[in-house]
């Protein structure tokens, strides 16, 4: 007998709009726990430039999915969506609110949506040919490559991430069909009940521009040294977030501080963009705008949550126009 869908609530929306504050009071309000859907947070040594929420303040709430693997670690939409499917199942089962919250977009889409990311098998022969074209021309030719190929994915990976250009190239070449279509979809474990939150764009782009400032201030760089003498480089996938790029950028000279800083700031607010761009797409995701102010209204969305929460056998089943 198939096992009806689990429900959980998901918190998604640009960086630094608040999504992590929400989080805390519908886990305290509902009763919940978190898991986090960030594809840097997985990663551990890594707290400051990833807005880690230290331990001392989650209020006792239980976080899951963060400090998975080591920095110089491989870790894919595909191990983050079998661990965090395993996860939500267990919140679930032991009578607690799952509650997913992050900005990226692919990760929440590998759980509201059911993809299935194994189709593709590896190409070693394929691989290796790809492997030696970057050690003799560079990575930018696989991104150029890829751009010509599958451009929907060159968008999403830069241009100096080795694996995620190679694996993404992999795909293309074997199955001739772009990334996104070679996703298959599973039998439906989940029924997601979405919730968006924005702000107006000056008010977000300010908080970011605060939130660097603050990074900065407790230790982004120190951060980044560490990692640095951990074995971590450039090549790595986890040293491409924002904020390390640009300090590696300094630490090897090509980028003076001040400049770093300001590449941070900038590559931040074009993140948010393309992350309102993403879940905008998404109809089903319910939008709630911040105050004038720029303060949530806690009560109101704890209320709100409560209520779609108890809806959430229907709300699954709805049309997305009539969400």
């Amino acid at each position: 007998m198939t096992q009806p869908p689990i429900p959980f609530i998901g918190i998604v929306g640009p960086t630094a709009v608040g999504k992590t504050t929400l989080s805390l009071e519908l886990a305290e309000g509902l009763g919940g726990e978190i898991i986090s859907a960030d594809s840097m947070q997985v990663y551990k040594y890594m707290d400051i430039g990833t807005a880690k929420l230290p331990p001392e303040e989650r209020r006792g709430i239980p976080h899951h999915m963060i400090d998975v693997v080591a920095p110089t670690e491989s870790y894919t939409v595909y191990d983050f969506a079998n661990a965090a499917r395993k996860v939500i199942r267990d919140v679930y089962q032991r009578g607690k609110v799952p509650i997913v919250v992050g900005g990226t977009g692919l990760y929440f889409r590998s759980l509201a949506d059911e993809f299935d990311f194994t189709e593709t098998v590896k190409n070693e022969a394929l691989r290796e040919e790809l492997e030696l074209l970057a050690e003799r021309e560079g990575t930018q030719v696989l991104f150029e490559k890829l751009s010509e190929k599958d451009p929907e994915a060159a968008g999403r990976i830069h241009h100096n991430d080795k694996k995620r250009l190679i694996r993404a190239l992999e795909i293309v070449l074997q199955t001739g069909r772009p990334m996104r279509e070679s996703y298959q979809k599973r039998e439906k474990q989940f029924t997601p009940v979405l919730i968006g939150l924005n702000d107006e764009r000056d008010r977000l782009y300010e908080r970011i521009d605060e939130r660097v400032d603050h990074m900065i201030k407790v230790g982004l760089l120190d951060e980044v040294k560490k990692l640095i003498a951990m074995g971590c480089n450039e090549n790595h996938t986890s040293m491409q977030a924002i904020g390390y790029k640009e300090l590696l950028g300094y630490l090897n000279q090509r980028l003076h501080f001040d400049d770093a800083v300001n590449e941070i700031k900038k590559a931040s607010r074009r993140y948010a963009k393309r992350q309102l761009s993403w879940f905008r797409a998404d109809q089903r995701i319910r939008w709630y705008h911040l105050k004038e102010d720029g303060m949530m209204d806690v009560s109101f969305l704890l209320r709100e949550a409560g209520l779609l929460w108890k809806d959430k056998d229907n709300i699954g089943a709805m049309a997305p126009e009539d969400r």
